[in-house]
């Protein structure tokens, strides 16, 4: 897909502890129905992780979320009265939704680039970063060990208004959402930040992916419970609701 999509959309849900087996049999029985979804291009249920640490030992078992990329805004709509947006609200206690547009994508998600070319632009808002990759089995250890110093960095960088692990299995699909107040906050850790950028220079060399994708978007709205995102009550915008933020 070279063309970028419109919208694509990140659905999250906060479950109770008691609703685990019916989380996990979703997991089990949604990704094939999103991605079945009339409009839905591409489509990914995840587990999350608390983006404390972004390791085997984050998994946050009560946060769940559905990342699609979709033909257009019309089709989106239709997500909550899905088979799947119905499910996950039956057993969701809280939830919330990103509506997102591509800015930047580089590499590729289970060998396809789902959020195409896009133009790019300027954006003066908030901005969500999307890491995804595919860990080498024999390079894992060796990147979950460089890890801790990047997530406690990225713990109190300035402008991060929330961040969690996101991942397809509990090892070796290793991904981030980062949202940041705009995006000179964001570039300013990916690219100054000493320990984002000793891990960053080391990618070449250790070798540590099999498939790796980065996507940059802008954030145009957000709705729902931003608690369930992480979200720093006091950064950012004073509200973001019906509209762009």
């Amino acid at each position: 897909m070279s063309t970028a999509p419109e919208l694509v959309t990140l659905h999250v849900w906060r479950t109770s502890r008691g609703a685990l087996p019916r989380a996990l049999t979703r997991m089990a029985v949604d990704p094939r129905r999103l991605r079945a979804l009339p409009g839905a291009r591409f489509g990914k249920l995840l587990g999350t992780g608390t983006g404390t640490g972004f390791g085997p030992g984050d998994a946050d078992l009560t946060r769940w979320a559905a990342l699609t990329v979709w033909d257009s805004p019309a089709t989106a709509a239709d997500f909550d009265d899905s088979t799947v947006g119905r499910a996950w609200a039956r057993i969701a206690r809280a939830s919330a939704r990103v509506d997102l547009r591509p800015l930047t994508s580089r590499g590729e998600w289970s060998g396809q680039q789902p959020f195409g070319d896009p133009p790019g632009g300027r954006v003066t808002g908030p901005v969500l970063a999307l890491t995804r990759a595919r860990l080498r089995a024999r390079r894992a250890a060796t990147f979950w060990r460089a890890i801790p110093p990047v997530a406690a960095a990225l713990r109190d960088a300035p402008g991060l208004l929330a961040r969690f692990g996101v991942g397809e299995a509990p090892l070796g699909w290793q991904g981030t959402v980062s949202v940041w107040r705009d995006p000179t906050d964001l570039v300013a850790f990916a690219y100054r930040h000493p320990e984002h950028r000793a891990a960053i220079m080391r990618t070449p060399t250790e070798g540590w992916y099999a498939e790796e994708l980065f996507a940059r978007f802008e954030v145009l709205d957000v709705v729902g419970d931003r608690s369930v995102l992480g979200w720093v009550a006091d950064g950012g915008p004073a509200t973001v609701k019906g509209g762009r933020a």
